[in-house]
């Protein structure tokens, strides 16, 4: 069994599911509803594929209230990532940062070897 993270990466991997998450993002829906921009390019058993994925990635809650199937995002799990990639954010500032100072350091250096040289 695939941990929650790799399951959550899985399920944002594929464009129709963050189209569905975009779409989910504006507010509650209906499973339905929230097919309709899909059904042109793909069959309904598809798109109930991936609303199990992102169901069993904890991304989204599908209710049962008679005939209708709400949706909605579920914001732990999407915490839960965020604070995976937080640590990854963190570490390439702090690299680019580093890696200004030093371009900083070699620029000073040329320009004070240009000074130098005009100087002759």
């Amino acid at each position: 069994m695939k941990d929650s993270l790799s399951l959550t990466f899985n399920a944002l991997a594929d464009p129709t599911r963050r189209a569905m998450l975009a779409h989910l993002s504006q507010g509650e829906t209906n499973v339905t509803d929230l097919a309709k921009p899909f059904l042109k390019k793909m069959s309904l058993p598809a798109i109930s594929k991936h609303l199990k994925v992102l169901e069993d990635a904890g991304l989204i809650i599908k209710t049962r209230e008679a005939q209708w199937r709400p949706c909605r995002i579920n914001g732990e799990t999407l915490k839960d990532a965020n604070e995976w990639m937080e640590q990854y954010r963190i570490f390439w500032e702090e690299s680019f940062d580093r890696l200004d100072k030093y371009l900083k350091t070699v620029t000073n250096k040329k320009k004070g070897r240009k000074k130098h040289e005009t100087k002759k």
